[in-house]
């Protein structure tokens, strides 16, 4: 399947952007804005969204055979973990599951297409409608694409023309959303705009912020810090900073003949997506006391990881990061030998995966590709100390407990700032109507009205 030049970064590596080719790429998006979206209904909206999701998932699809087969070259993931996270995305896009997050953060369906009253708005007298910016740009941040996958589909419901900055090297999975839309309705395609280059271009970018009215950052807490320096005060933004994930299992979620079945959750956890993003587990940690030891979990972990290799194998890496991961392997593998409490268990003779036991609680950072550690604590609040410095960094905490219990912990959990709690299995793919970082998903974007009567 080949596909029209559309978008910059279709022009690929030998495209040459100028802040007057930005400028006049937004306000062409401007004038498609005014003329093909802006009358659109949520209905239409809704439909086309349900329709290039179902065009992601249709296997005979020619658009997912090109990603199935060019993307392990233009990402580095592999044909079975792009399956996966593709299918684990798209589902999650349906006409039930988008009407529901309007109304979760809405208050009401029709709130972008008429004066809209929920029952207390209504005995009060008053209506609202919620109106979405004209030209929405996004500062995407690497490979992964769930996040710039969520922010077009975010655009699209609440009919924005968005201007998506991918950075260089990254903007093959984006790209393939925005042909999926053109392809079922050009006049919606046309009202998107992808372009790569590498962060800090300063021209670039001041041109870029002058002509968008709302702005979204995904990246790293140093690109966050960059941009937001040269933000000028008039460009609403909405950032999403560097965060991590670790898992909790409870003593009680350890019997027997669960663990084997809670390991392939920790391993479809690690593995998915390679491990990349905020939603990938760090730490798994073990409230002693249970039935089978914390040893014992990060054994049975090694075990399905291995296994996942066989049917969801790694994408190839860098010499640099596969380097440092022997590295760290090397060095909890001497401190094993010295009569240290650390146990490693690796892929042989590469570093496809790697399991950590390691006695001290404090939070390690992983170096992820399938890295993954394992560490014992005397109950949540201890697993909470040894965390203390990421207060405010950590996005999903994957809990394993009793029915019983998971209120209890849960509660803990969102008390010192966790954002999200699920179950193992889950982690890397949150629902639709899932607050990132705590925060509204679609409301954020939206500028309300009241209308008092």
């Amino acid at each position: 399947m080949e596909l029209p030049s559309y978008f910059l970064a279709d022009v690929g590596p030998d495209a040459v952007l100028t802040p007057d080719l930005l400028r006049e790429g937004c306000r062409s998006l401007r004038r498609n804005h005014e003329k093909y979206l802006s009358q659109r209904t949520t209905s239409q909206m809704i439909k086309l969204l349900v329709d290039v999701a179902n065009l992601w998932l249709d296997s005979e699809s020619p658009l997912r055979q090109k990603v199935l087969n060019e993307g392990p070259l233009a990402t580095g993931f592999t044909r079975q973990i792009l399956t996966e996270g593709i299918d684990a995305f798209f589902s999650e896009i349906t006409e039930v599951n988008l009407r529901n997050l309007l109304r979760q953060e809405l208050g009401v369906e029709t709130r972008m297409d008429e004066w809209s009253s929920s029952e207390s708005e209504s005995s009060a007298g008053m209506a609202s409608r919620a109106c979405g910016v004209s030209l929405l740009g996004h500062i995407s941040g690497g490979l992964l694409p769930n996040g710039t996958w969520m922010s077009m589909t975010m655009g699209i419901l609440i009919r924005s023309a968005q201007f998506i900055k991918c950075p260089t090297g990254c903007s093959f999975l984006p790209r393939l959303f925005a042909h999926a839309v053109y392809l079922l309705d050009p006049k919606v395609g046309s009202c998107l705009e992808l372009a790569e280059w590498a962060g800090g271009a300063e021209k670039l970018e001041s041109a870029f912020f002058e002509e968008i009215d709302l702005l979204t950052v995904t990246g790293s807490d140093d690109t966050l810090s960059s941009v937001l320096s040269r933000i000028p005060p008039h460009l609403r933004t909405l950032t999403y900073g560097h965060r991590v994930s670790v898992g909790f299992i409870a003593s009680d979620a350890t019997s027997p003949h669960k663990v084997r079945q809670l390991a392939q959750d920790v391993a479809r956890d690690v593995t998915m997506w390679d491990q990349a993003g905020c939603l990938s587990p760090h730490v798994v940690y073990v409230e002693s006391g249970g039935p089978v030891t914390t040893i014992q979990v990060a054994e049975h972990i090694s075990r399905e990881l291995a296994q996942r290799e066989t049917t969801h194998p790694r994408g190839a890496i860098s010499l640099e990061r596969s380097a440092h991961i022997s590295s760290l392997r090397r060095f909890y593998g001497i401190r094993a030998a010295m009569g240290g409490e650390s146990k490693v268990w690796a892929s042989p003779s590469s570093t496809q995966w790697t399991v950590v036991y390691d006695h001290d609680p404090i939070f390690q950072p992983s170096p992820l590709q399938r890295f993954v550690f394992v560490k014992p604590v005397a109950d949540a609040k201890q697993m909470l100390i040894a965390m203390d410095a990421l207060r405010g960094k950590v996005s999903t905490v994957a809990l394993a407990a009793s029915n019983a219990r998971v209120p209890e912990i849960a509660s803990q959990l969102a008390a010192w700032g966790v954002t999200r709690i699920c179950a193992f299995g889950r982690m890397q793919q949150p629902p639709l109507r899932w607050r990132h970082d705590g925060r509204p998903c679609l409301a954020d974007l939206v500028t309300w009205c009241d209308l008092e009567v």
